[in-house]
């Protein structure tokens, strides 16, 4: 990411409130899910990898530690791979 895109991205972040996903709860993670797709149709020129890279700041533990596992296992993916794995890690918590 160059400098002007980090600079966009940080701007982006502290003018939206984020949903944050703790990994904990029946439908958590179905929340930041519905939040980003609201997003990305909203605004539709954001760069996929802001979600991924917002990702980093808005999780909650346990599901921040599962981000960095993920990503030290998996490197950087897109949004789509990403909302598959979610789903697939959370949609039976509770």
């Amino acid at each position: 990411m160059t400098y002007s895109e980090k600079e966009e991205l940080k701007k982006f972040t502290e003018a939206t409130s984020w949903h944050k996903l703790s990994g904990v709860g029946k439908y958590d993670h179905m929340e930041l899910i519905y939040y980003i797709y609201g997003l990305l149709i909203d605004v539709p020129s954001i760069p996929d990898y802001w979600m991924t890279a917002i990702m980093d700041t808005e999780l909650k533990v346990p599901a921040s530690i599962w981000n960095t596992e993920m990503k030290e296992i998996h490197g950087r993916r897109n949004w789509q791979w990403w909302r598959s794995k979610i789903i697939q890690k959370y949609r039976n918590s509770k």
